[in-house]
């Protein structure tokens, strides 16, 4: 077998194999020892008549598609392997016959490729630098959100209801007398000023008192979701049944003991503002390093094939179909797409743009890191792994035993997207002002993630609303939508 190589458009390259008639003769062979039961000839059992014969019968090329599988599946990966040095294939093959004929064949496969990238500028950049600093409010914030974890419903019955209270509330809707599905329930819990419930509900349960009974007059918004709802008035008789009131802990060092686990409000307050601040830095230090990822990649050219594209576009879209199973009890995509009235072509060409961004970060990532040299020592992922060896309670020697090499890899990668962006940090002009107007940042994930190819903007579905509240349960407050 010979084969020759030549770069072709967009990213690929055309590998011709070319078989002399030794060659060629023999896979025909073989084709035929493998086919020959599929092909009936009268006088012959099934699978018994000779090569000739069935050439005969079914034509001359009757094994060559199969004898062109056979010579592919076994020289093919032979010659992405000798050529590893000169490309990577990013897809499958496009594959088409060349020459054919008694003497010999060949086949031609057009492979997409990594492409190269030409880079632009990535050094001496005028960059934005983000910070975000935390205030005294803040951290008061958080003690506000401690005291709410840890608050009690207390019962009222001296007063009408209010804001914020929660109403134990009984309720029967109608539509021009008549009731309609998802419009009645007993003891439901409502928290009043929450919007749980369609505009104008709830402000007429306030001023309510335990044991009154009172109709609602509401009107279904002009975009509800069930069609035979859509912009009607409705009355809904409410019972008010309880009343509770949200009572929150007294702030004390006992409480920050029982709650948090400091020794004082005080310290509480301490360590919370150093949690704040070490969550402000990385929050400022993503959206920099976004910047910088922006700039780069804007300012390279990259010639991507669409199988990189598309594959990105397929991780894309499992992990949407993942999320979408965790945080919805199990639903599949295909049935929220259904709901949404899309399809799967819509939804992935909702992606194809993100993806594109997505690869193109990885390739100048990726130039970058060549470019410049930049690797992980052994020494520095043992070092990291002491850490983490630390923390398991273990020895370096004892935690590497569980560590495989595709672990090592990961974390060298980790360090090697370090490096980068402490490299281009300190070789671009970090500013407090932007130059010029910024556009949306491609995702750190990209540049963070290069070789997992992660995804930040999977759709969330939007929630199903029964006729009186957001959702059956609880409300959510949620509006997602198909790109």
């Amino acid at each position: 077998m010979k084969y020759n190589v030549e770069p072709s458009e967009k990213s690929t390259v055309k590998i011709t194999l070319s078989f002399d008639k030794a060659e060629w003769d023999e896979a025909n062979t073989q084709a035929y020892q493998k086919t020959r039961g599929r092909y009936f000839v009268n006088g012959f059992r099934k699978g018994k008549a000779p090569k000739h014969v069935i050439e005969l019968n079914y034509g001359k090329g009757v094994f060559y598609e199969e004898a062109l599988n056979e010579l592919f599946d076994k020289h093919y990966e032979e010659v992405l392997d000798k050529e590893k040095d000169n490309f990577t294939v990013v897809g499958r093959p496009e594959l088409s016959v060349g020459d054919i004929g008694e003497e010999g064949a060949s086949l031609i496969a057009a492979v997409p490729v990594k492409p190269d990238v030409k880079l632009g500028a990535y050094k001496g950049i005028n960059i934005v630098k983000v910070e975000y600093n935390v205030k005294d409010e803040d951290v008061d914030a958080e003690l506000k959100k401690l005291q709410e974890r840890n608050s009690r419903l207390v019962e009222v019955t001296d007063r009408a209801a209010e804001n914020g209270d929660t109403a134990t509330i009984d309720f029967s809707g109608s539509v021009n007398g008549e009731k309609f599905e998802g419009g009645t329930s007993e003891n439901y819990p409502l928290v009043l000023g929450s919007g749980s419930f369609i505009p104008g509900f709830e402000e007429q349960v306030v001023g309510m008192k335990v044991g009154e009974e009172k109709d609602v007059n509401v009107k279904f918004p002009d975009d509800y979701q069930a069609e035979d709802l859509k912009g009607k008035d409705a009355v809904f008789a409410v019972k008010l049944n309880k009343l509770e009131k949200k009572e929150l802990p007294e702030i004390s060092d006992e409480f920050i003991k029982d709650a948090a686990g400091a020794e004082s409000v005080e310290a509480y307050k301490k360590e919370t503002r150093e949690r704040l601040e070490k969550q402000a830095k990385e929050k400022g230090d993503a959206e920099t390093e976004n910047n910088i990822l922006r700039a780069v990649t804007e300012k390279a050219e990259v010639e991507i094939p669409d199988a990189m594209i598309e594959n990105q576009i397929d991780m894309m879209v499992r992990n949407a179909e993942y999320r979408l199973g965790m945080q919805y009890g199990g639903m599949k995509l295909a049935d929220y797409l259904r709901y949404m009235g899309s399809n799967m072509e819509d939804f992935r060409k909702g992606y194809r743009a993100q993806a594109e961004d997505t690869v193109k970060s990885q390739l100048v990532v990726d130039k970058i890191i060549r470019e410049e040299n930049i690797k992980a020592e052994e020494s520095e992922i043992d070092a990291k792994l002491e850490e983490f060896a630390k923390s398991a309670n273990k020895t370096l020697e004892e935690y590497k035993k569980d560590v495989d090499e595709s672990q090592r890899e990961y974390i060298g990668n980790d360090i090697v997207i370090n490096k980068l962006f402490d490299f281009l940090k300190a070789n671009n002009n970090l500013t407090e002002k932007a130059e010029e107007p910024a556009k949306k940042p491609a995702a750190k994930k990209t540049a963070k993630k290069a070789a997992e190819g992660t995804d930040e903007g999977a759709e969330k579905p939007a929630a199903k609303k029964p006729a009186a509240k957001k959702t059956a349960k609880k409300a959510e407050n949620e509006e997602g939508k198909a790109e």
